[in-house]
């Protein structure tokens, strides 16, 4: 069921007046909510001359929640595909403002804050987020927020946002936020679940966009039919998986180069053979520092081929320091390097090779031959993986070429 009611006709404005607002909100079952948080858009528009229209994004609601929002004059788009990302997509693609708010249906965001952000929109920003923590301005009404959100989910996750995508939000789940269309178009959103959210301010930041941030209330959830969607250790997992996805720096850069570094302290204490009082360091060490410097090397490898894939793939922006690596790198200096790591680990082994050899092919010295063995091992392995790492960076830039 849909509705042709347009926000413009209660407001008695002629059917050619630009709209400069849309409040869209998702909803799925939310009848105990939805005429408040409505009536509330609807009079705060009306009341402070906004050109405007609500906008309610219904995926598969049940209850009477279409019926109250048509009849208090929302726009109701019936959106199939599930999901809250999915919802809001569906909301946005209906909407005809030029800016749009987002903001839940279950009455926790008081939509008469409206006008603080339609004031930053105005004034040139791409992107509002409102923030309901103390930290950023924001005010919690008791029980609005549960201890692990309020305490740890929040603050965490968007000290990893500052920290990582250098995003500039005190709250990055809070789900009142205003920006352009313009902006929105750009960013090409892909999440249709709960992370769509996470994912506009990823990318925000990433793009260098401009946003301001305004302190919001946060009032308790007004449901009394179904418990909130949010699952606080489920959603807490999808929004750190979906970080770590769209960094790669801190899924795999990071990690694998700190295991290189590892590994080559492996080496420098174990090719000498040292000793610190009764601990000695030999060829076992030796077989570890390789087993952390290939395991870190392949970390390295795959954070350049997801950041290439990404890029490609418009999730991330693209990099120029990865642009100007890439212009230097080229298949066949790719199969040069990697073919002189694994002549470097061939002739290694060869060594090894040559010394039992010498003994006829009886019993060897282990901690000496195993010093030639561990390495060529690992050289060649490297040199393998090289080959295989630059073939497959090619395939990623034939659709480049």
């Amino acid at each position: 069921m849909t509705s042709a009611i347009r926000l413009t006709d209660p407001f008695r404005q002629p059917r050619s007046a630009e709209i400069e607002i849309s409040v869209v909100m998702p909803c799925l079952n939310e009848a105990d909510t939805i005429g408040t948080c409505v009536r509330k858009a609807i009079d705060t528009l009306r009341n402070n001359g906004i050109s405007g229209e609500v906008i309610v994004a219904d995926n598969g609601s049940t209850d009477a929640s279409v019926s109250i929002a048509t009849q208090l004059g929302a726009r109701v788009v019936v959106v199939h595909e599930k999901g809250y990302g999915a919802a809001l997509m569906g909301g946005i693609a209906a909407a005809r403002g030029r800016y749009v708010l987002m903001g839940d249906a279950d009455d926790s965001y008081d939509f008469r804050e409206i006008p603080k952000f339609l004031g930053k929109l105005r004034e040139g920003f791409d992107l509002v987020q409102g923030c309901r923590l103390p930290s950023g301005g924001g005010t919690l009404r008791p029980g609005a927020m549960p201890f692990l959100h309020r305490w740890w989910g929040n603050p965490m996750f968007s000290w990893l946002a500052r920290g990582w995508f250098r995003s500039p939000v005190s709250d990055v789940y809070c789900g009142l936020r205003g920006f352009t269309r313009a902006h929105y178009e750009r960013l090409a959103q892909r999440c249709t679940g709960m992370e769509f959210a996470t994912e506009m301010i990823i990318k925000t930041s990433l793009i260098g966009a401009r946003v301001a941030e305004v302190p919001i209330t946060l009032h308790p959830d007004g449901r009394k039919a179904h418990a909130p969607h949010l699952r606080t250790f489920r959603d807490g997992w999808r929004t750190l998986r979906f970080f770590m996805l769209y960094s790669p720096r801190w899924l795999f850069l990071v990690p694998g180069a700190c295991l290189v570094i590892l590994g080559l302290l492996g080496y420098g204490i174990a090719l000498p053979g040292l000793q610190l009082g009764r601990v000695r360091f030999d060829v076992h060490t030796l077989l570890f520092a390789s087993l952390s410097i290939i395991a870190g090397y392949q970390s390295v490898v795959f954070a350049l081929l997801t950041k290439v894939f990404a890029i490609s793939e418009r999730l991330l922006p693209q990099d120029p320091r990865l642009t100007k690596w890439a212009q230097r790198v080229s298949l066949e200096r790719g199969l040069m390097f990697g073919a002189l790591g694994m002549a470097l680990g061939l002739g290694l082994l060869g060594g090894a090779i040559r010394q039992w050899w010498s003994v006829d092919f009886g019993p060897l010295d282990y901690s000496h031959t195993m010093r030639w063995v561990i390495p060529g091992m690992m050289c060649t392995t490297l040199g393998f993986q090289t080959i295989l790492f630059s073939f497959f960076l090619s395939v990623l830039g034939l659709r480049r070429q």
